[in-house]
């Protein structure tokens, strides 16, 4: 098997992103599998474009995208993608879409094809704080997320897709009083729990 996981650089006035610093240190194989690290456009209309050059490719198995979601407390695999892009900031590129579709000709959403729930016990199980979470937000993330599944449901069927956000780290929030962190090692050791779920535990219905 082969996962391609990616992650976001820099963007709102960070200088750095944890989604991007853990995915340069997951391990190359994870119980068995070909880990594929990706580094992606904090952008609307590129992030994808990215992506799918890596799925041509590399031909992977599964595409699992890291994000970073200021404010949550663990990691945060994500269930649904909604065809919905709404900047609260402008992206990486200066665009800021207000209430446009992602794809005019999408539908409203997707599911993702990843076991979330057995990822979330799967981090739990090694000391680190994660629930299921069922919005993706409506910036890049999401963006990205809801992209990935239309081309697989548009051009690669047998792909298996989902996203993972992860806090911020302790760095980040030392001008942030009151907001939630994730050190690094911590980060990566719950990826690496989370991808090995998606290795070894049965799809969910």
């Amino acid at each position: 098997m082969k996962i391609l996981v990616t992650g976001f650089d820099p963007f709102g006035g960070e200088t750095t992103n944890p989604a991007m610093e853990a995915v340069k240190r997951l391990p190359a194989t994870i119980a068995g599998a070909r880990v594929v690290p990706l580094v992606v456009p904090t952008e609307f209309e590129r992030c994808a474009t990215v992506v799918r050059s890596a799925i041509e490719t590399e031909h992977p198995d599964v595409v699992l995208s890291i994000g970073q979601a200021g404010g949550r407390f663990g990691l945060t695999p994500e269930r649904v993608a909604i065809n919905l892009a709404d900047g609260r900031i402008a992206d990486n590129a200066g665009y800021q879409p207000t209430d446009e579709p992602i794809e005019p000709a999408g539908v409203a959403a997707y599911f993702t094809q990843l076991p979330v729930k057995a990822m979330v016990q799967a981090i739990r199980a090694v000391g680190i704080p994660s629930q299921l979470s069922t919005t993706a937000g409506t910036y890049v993330c999401n963006d990205l997320m809801y992209r990935v599944q239309y081309l697989r449901a548009t051009e690669f069927p047998e792909l298996r897709a989902g996203f993972l956000h992860i806090p911020f780290l302790p760095s980040q929030v030392v001008s942030k009083p009151g907001q939630p962190s994730l050190s690094l090692a911590d980060d990566v050791k719950g990826i690496t729990a989370a991808i090995t779920a998606i290795v070894t535990a049965p799809t969910e219905s």
